[in-house]
């Protein structure tokens, strides 16, 4: 287990960089398929991507998870939520039950399920499929004071890259972030404006459905968060002690390790973001790592994949969390493989290719 910061930071340096002839062996074998060059669009894009990053010129995704890590927020006692804490552990126990959203969407996507407790101020009993990644019981209110101490925002990011690790072990392609926590849009418009320079008022949007006068009570409330911490994006760990969660500290170091492991990672919306930006600068070599599902509803999503400089492959309107974009981003990674793997070849089909005709630029 890494026991402190710097062997934290030692881990994180082992991401290594895509190596560029994966990239370009994918496109070799993509330019050779029977299709006018390049007019799958960002479905070649995908699985030059995932071919590249996984070292397979024909990548088979056997094994996908999409990782829900859950935990509360003491911002919530500034009544920003349309929905009380109690709901956090109700619903880790419908995931757990195979009710929820992301159930029938890993489902669909052949993707198993792995729900882990960071910091649900709950006591579960013991569950089978529930994860005990337990740091502490939710944070405290980061408008008032830290959300927790530095020690806390590492343990949550080496039991993400732990949690990795561990399915890992148990076969892993691809990876999917998710989350459940009442109150975590309220920590992630906090970070997304440390780490875009946007206003809170242009992150922040209306998490679970809150009325606009809760809305504009939720921009304040961050607001003084933000001139009470100054929290230094140079600093990540400072950054997600002060004013995160640690879910979303968890979700960085999930993504952290499957870059580690030479795994893709899909982020979910915007609490994924979050994560990926704290990843981000704690490593920026993560983002070659990381495909963008989906563009959340969430008004201050856009800024952080602008930040990420990653474009999202869906743009559905949702901003349900739980890695409900993750898993159907899920089913394009399936697609973008078929295509590489299974489309016969110009030679193989006998058919003319493009002809180079004279005086015009080929």
């Amino acid at each position: 287990m890494i026991m402190d910061e710097q062997k934290l930071y030692e881990a994180v340096a082992e991401i290594r960089p895509i190596a560029e002839e994966g990239y370009q062996r994918a496109k070799a074998r993509l330019d050779s398929l029977t299709k006018p060059l390049g007019s799958l669009g960002r479905l070649e894009e995908l699985a030059q991507k995932l071919s590249a990053i996984l070292k397979k010129e024909k990548p088979v995704l056997k094994n996908k998870a999409v990782f829900i890590l859950a935990a509360d927020h003491g911002v919530t006692q500034e009544g920003v939520s349309a929905y009380p804490s109690e709901v956090t552990p109700q619903m880790v126990i419908n995931f757990l039950n195979g009710g929820a959203a992301i159930n029938v969407l890993a489902a669909h996507a052949g993707a198993r399920v792995v729900v882990a407790d960071f910091g649900v101020a709950f006591d579960f009993p013991e569950m089978v499929g529930l994860v005990n990644c337990k740091i502490r019981k939710g944070t405290d209110n980061f408008s008032r004071t830290q959300a927790m101490n530095r020690i806390e925002a590492v343990q949550s990011i080496v039991k993400g890259m732990e949690l990795v690790q561990a399915e890992y072990a148990k076969g892993l392609d691809l990876i999917g972030t998710g989350d459940m926590g009442i109150g975590n849009t309220a920590s992630s418009s906090a970070i997304a404006a440390v780490y875009t320079g946007k206003s809170p008022a242009e992150v922040t949007g209306q998490g679970t459905g809150i009325a606009p006068d809760v809305l504009a009570k939720k921009v304040m409330v961050i607001e003084r968060a933000l001139s009470l911490h100054k929290p230094d994006p140079l600093d990540p760990i400072g950054t997600l002690a002060q004013i995160g969660g640690l879910e979303i500290g968890g979700i960085a170091g999930v993504i952290l390790g499957g870059a580690r492991l030479g795994v893709p990672v899909f982020l979910d919306g915007f609490i994924s973001g979050a994560g990926a930006l704290l990843a981000q600068a704690l490593c920026p070599e993560s983002v070659s790592y990381m495909v963008s599902s989906h563009r959340s509803a969430e008004p201050g999503h856009d800024a952080m994949l602008k930040k990420l400089e990653l474009s999202p492959l869906l743009d559905l309107k949702m901003r349900l969390g739980e890695g409900t974009g993750a898993a159907l981003g899920f089913t394009l990674a399936d697609a973008a493989c078929k295509i590489i793997n299974e489309m016969a070849t110009f030679a193989q089909a006998k058919v003319s290719g493009k002809r180079r005709l004279e005086g015009v630029p080929s």
